[in-house]
């Protein structure tokens, strides 16, 4: 890749200075070259490892800064739609932090504004970048499982304890489902290329936001339809796991959603004849990965790995569970 992509960061969050800044800085044909906020405190983080990082004390000043070409958007959920419109319309594209939007409608805006401007917007969903994914879709849509007849995910963390977290509020749009929902529910449906076609959702909130969800129900993809069941919550101790189990054998990611974090990427194939084979993927970087297939889509034309027809897709079953859910505490 010899083209280079000037990115910024819109907004000093910890995600964004631990994970996705340092990202941009290592990713092949990308270049961070400024961030937008008035906390001097919260630059250091990004300057101490990106020095000559222009830091502007205003989003908007951001989004007129000539040298950028890409915005990368970390803010709290309900700022999302509003701030990626502002920044395609400044000419940027943009890659916004899951979930990119509230409801699926406002997708829909988003992708006809992709439409009309040329420029790339997109989820930054990361998973489906990581080579555990890629691996995992190839193998149940080669049939080396078998007929899909179950697949299950879980997703939980414990954040109580940390009340001033933009998750546990629900004016920006905070809770479980939209944090950590858009993974149990997404990954499954990038595996497997399926679609729920029956749901149930059971819930429980602590003011105004989801703690804990259940999911169930059936998928339909192309080899048939399947059980589902999908659990999250911020109230529990850490756990991430998805199993996607056929006729003919099952696979088990161990660390799905935060590979290297969590654990070491690891995919666990098991047959009924005893045999396992099991992959492991220690060096790769899901953001890395991200933002370089993000500049390839941008500078080569290439297909990206997460368009918005399928971040919507998430937020329309995201819309689905809310609909269908029944509070029980």
């Amino acid at each position: 890749m010899n083209k280079v992509l000037n990115w910024g960061v819109l907004g000093a969050s910890n995600f964004a200075r631990k994970q996705m800044a340092p990202a941009l800085h290592a990713a092949r044909g990308a270049r961070l070259v400024a961030l937008a906020t008035s906390d001097a405190g919260k630059a250091r983080g990004f300057t101490a490892f990106c020095p000559d990082l222009r830091v502007h004390d205003s989003y908007q000043a951001l989004l007129e800064d000539p040298g950028v070409d890409a915005v990368y958007i970390p803010l709290p959920n309900a700022l999302h739609v509003e701030w990626a419109q502002n920044a395609v319309r400044a000419g940027k594209h943009v890659l916004v932090e899951k979930p990119i939007a509230m409801t699926a409608a406002e997708i829909d805006d988003l992708i006809a504004l992709r439409d009309d401007t040329g420029l790339l917007i997109a989820e930054a969903y990361m998973i489906v970048h990581h080579p555990q994914w890629i691996r995992a879709r190839e193998l149940v849509q080669s049939g080396a499982i078998g007929t899909v007849e179950h697949a299950e995910a879980v997703f939980c963390y414990d954040n109580r304890a940390d009340r001033a977290n933009v998750r546990n509020d629900p004016a920006l749009g905070g809770g479980g489902i939209r944090d950590i929902g858009v993974y149990t529910y997404s990954s499954v449906r990038f595996a497997t290329g399926a679609e729920p076609v029956d749901l149930s959702a059971r819930i429980k909130t602590e003011n105004g936001v989801d703690t804990w969800a259940q999911v169930v129900g059936q998928m339909d993809g192309p080899s048939g339809r399947f059980t589902y069941s999908a659990m999250t919550s911020m109230r529990l101790s850490p756990r991430q796991e998805v199993v996607i189990q056929g006729d003919r054998g099952q696979m088990r990611l161990t660390a799905p959603f935060n590979p290297g974090i969590f654990g070491p990427a690891e995919l666990d194939l098991r047959r009924p004849d005893g045999t396992r084979t099991i992959e492991t993927w220690p060096q790769d970087n899901q953001y890395i990965l991200q933002v370089e297939n993000f500049g390839r889509t941008v500078h080569e034309g290439a297909d990206y790995p997460c368009p918005l027809e399928f971040s919507r897709g998430t937020q329309a079953m995201i819309d689905r569970v809310f609909d269908l859910a029944v509070d029980i505490g």
